[in-house]
């Protein structure tokens, strides 16, 4: 086997995905291997940038074909890139309800108001996430 090449177990075990997972997104056509060393799939070491990029944009919201997109884009996909600029702006929001809860629960694990839910700050924090009018 070339030195270089990663075994599927390998590749699991830094990923943090399962062998299932990647022989999954082998059929989804997101990953391929190199070759096989005796039953086992070997791979590149750069799948495991590739499964980085899946597994965050799984976390960001895509979805696998949308990430199949992503990954066969060129310069010229301008329908591509404002569906992207428009899942930026998602997660923009997304991640400020997001910083708006841990705000709120770092407040609350060390408030001593009672009962906590007509804490004066604990109530800023909610009004300032009610949409405005």
């Amino acid at each position: 086997m070339d030195d270089d090449l990663l075994d599927i177990g390998e590749v699991a075990r830094r990923s943090g995905l399962t062998a299932s997972a990647l022989r999954f997104y082998e059929r989804k056509g997101l990953i391929e291997p190199a070759g096989r060393n005796g039953l086992r799939r070997t791979y590149e070491p750069g799948t495991l940038e590739r499964l980085a990029l899946i597994t965050r944009a799984r976390d960001a919201g895509f979805t696998l074909a949308e990430i199949a997109e992503l990954f066969a884009a060129k310069p010229s996909d301008a329908e591509l890139r404002e569906r992207l600029r428009a899942q930026a702006a998602n997660l923009e929001a997304r991640i400020t309800r997001l910083a708006f809860m841990r705000d709120s629960l770092l407040h609350a694990s060390i408030c001593l108001h009672d009962p906590l839910v007509e804490c004066p700050d604990f109530r800023r924090f909610v009004r300032s996430a009610v949409p405005r009018t």
